[in-house]
């Protein structure tokens, strides 16, 4: 499945992805905003790519006019819910693409995909405390916030973050949709 905004393509990752992947995953900003540690080498960057090609649930956010991978974009179950139509979005993106609202537009590339493909009932969708670009791109994308859940993630050094959650119901989303100028 490709998903298409106007300047990126959310695609299946594949093994010639693994050079821009690596660039990413080991600078040392990205991953602690996701809870997980910066790749210290190309093989460990291979193994978790490999998981991601074996994946129906990433796509590599592939920037058209750079011809690269410069991120990732996921639709997981929420372990948080027991809703079994429910998903939850998460992403990284490189950091030379940040405040360009490429994350911002991949999100809602995932959303449409989301709400109008797989028919999700709510997409949700948490960043830690510390992440306010990535509440940015949520409050952007008209997600509503539901609280903090406290104490609620051990991430790779085992510092334990609060969870700031926000939710999308299809409800809102088809509502948000139709409203010019606010999506």
């Amino acid at each position: 499945m490709i998903l298409e905004g106007n300047r990126i393509i959310l695609r299946r990752f594949k093994e010639d992805d693994l050079n821009d992947f690596y660039n990413y995953a080991k600078d040392e900003s990205i991953g602690p905003n996701a809870g997980w540690k910066p790749h210290e080498s190309i093989d460990e960057s291979k193994e978790i790519l490999n998981n991601f090609i074996k994946s129906e649930e990433v796509w590599a956010i592939h920037h058209k006019s750079d011809n690269k991978v410069i991120g990732s974009i996921g639709l997981h179950q929420d372990d948080k819910r027991k809703n079994i139509n429910v998903r939850m979005v998460g992403y990284v993106l490189a950091k030379p693409y940040h405040n360009q609202g490429i994350t911002t537009e991949a999100v809602k590339v995932i959303m449409d995909y989301a709400f109008n493909v797989l028919k999700v009932d709510l997409l949700s969708v948490y960043h830690f405390p510390f992440n306010l670009a990535s509440k940015r791109v949520i409050e952007k994308c008209g997600f509503k916030f539901e609280g903090i859940i406290r104490k609620a993630s051990k991430i790779y050094d085992s510092t334990i973050h609060d969870d700031v959650c926000y939710s999308l119901l299809k409800e809102e989303y088809f509502e948000l949709i139709k409203t010019p100028n606010n999506y």
